[in-house]
């Protein structure tokens, strides 16, 4: 099985996506905030937020990675989003998918 592909990728974070809202109490009316990220952007999301579940992706598989997430979780994709291929992500450094909370703050 090849473990590079957006699909395999997307169902192994959606379980971690999952097993971390369980064990953290998340109610059902809670969910998760996805996003593509900078290392930057990442650091400054963990410092803020807690859980946080972020992953590196290689740029040709984040895209359809991010799609496949997103669709999911069902969140709609902006106009960058809908756009991005990997040569933009690159460019934008962008190689993380993160996901959190926007109401579990870190105390």
């Amino acid at each position: 099985m090849n473990h590079q592909t957006p699909e395999y990728q997307a169902k192994e974070y959606l379980f971690d996506l999952n097993n971390t809202a369980n064990e953290n109490g998340f109610k059902a009316e809670e969910n998760w905030k996805v996003s593509l990220a900078t290392a930057a952007q990442k650091a400054v999301i963990e410092k803020n937020y807690y859980p946080v579940i972020a992953t590196k992706v290689l740029p040709e598989v984040l895209p359809g990675l991010f799609r496949i997430v997103k669709a999911t979780l069902s969140q709609g994709l902006d106009n960058f989003e809908s756009s991005m291929d990997a040569g933009t992500l690159a460019k934008s450094e962008l190689y993380y998918v993160v996901a959190f909370n926007p109401n579990r703050l870190r105390r």
